[in-house]
C-alpha cells in the first residue's frame, strides 16, 4: 500500500517542482501517494490546517529549493513535523544550489531527487 506524503515547498519560488514530484507519485510502481493539500491563498488558520494534514500524512517531503532560508512557511511545516514526530526527508529541488529550511536539523541530510533515491527514501532508507 502507497504511503501517504505530504509535500512542504516554495509556493513562491518552486511551485514546478511540486509538480513533478506529484507526476512521480501517480507511476505505476509509486511508493507514496499525494494528496495535493497546498494554501494557494493565505488563510488565518493556514498553521491549524497544515498540522491535521500533516498529522494524516505519515511522511513529510521537503522540496528544498534555492531560497529556503526565506520559505518561512516551510520551516513552520518542518517544524510542525518535527513537533508530531511525523518522519521526513530533505529533498533537493535541483541538482545545484539547494538549501535547506531553517528549523532543519543539523543532521538531516540533503538527498539527491533521483527516482531511485526517492522510492528509497519513502521506503525508510534515510
Amino acid at each position: 500500500m502507497a504511503q501517504r506524503a505530504f509535500i512542504s515547498f516554495d509556493y513562491d519560488n518552486d511551485a514546478r517542482l511540486k509538480d513533478l514530484l506529484i507526476g512521480q507519485s501517480k507511476h505505476s510502481d509509486s511508493p507514496f501517494v499525494i494528496h495535493d493539500w497546498s494554501l494557494k491563498e493565505p488563510s488565518s488558520d493556514w498553521k491549524a490546517r497544515a498540522r491535521r494534514q500533516i498529522r494524516a500524512s505519515g511522511l513529510v517531503i521537503v522540496l528544498c529549493g534555492t531560497r529556503m532560508s526565506t520559505a518561512t512557511g516551510v520551516a513552520i511545516e518542518l517544524a510542525i513535523a518535527q513537533e508530531e514526530d511525523v518522519p521526513y526527508f530533505l529533498l533537493a529541488g535541483y541538482s545545484q544550489d539547494s538549501t535547506r529550511p531553517a528549523t532543519a536539523k543539523p543532521g538531516d541530510k540533503l538527498y539527491d531527487w533521483t527516482w531511485d533515491n526517492l522510492k528509497a527514501l519513502v521506503g525508510g532508507a534515510r
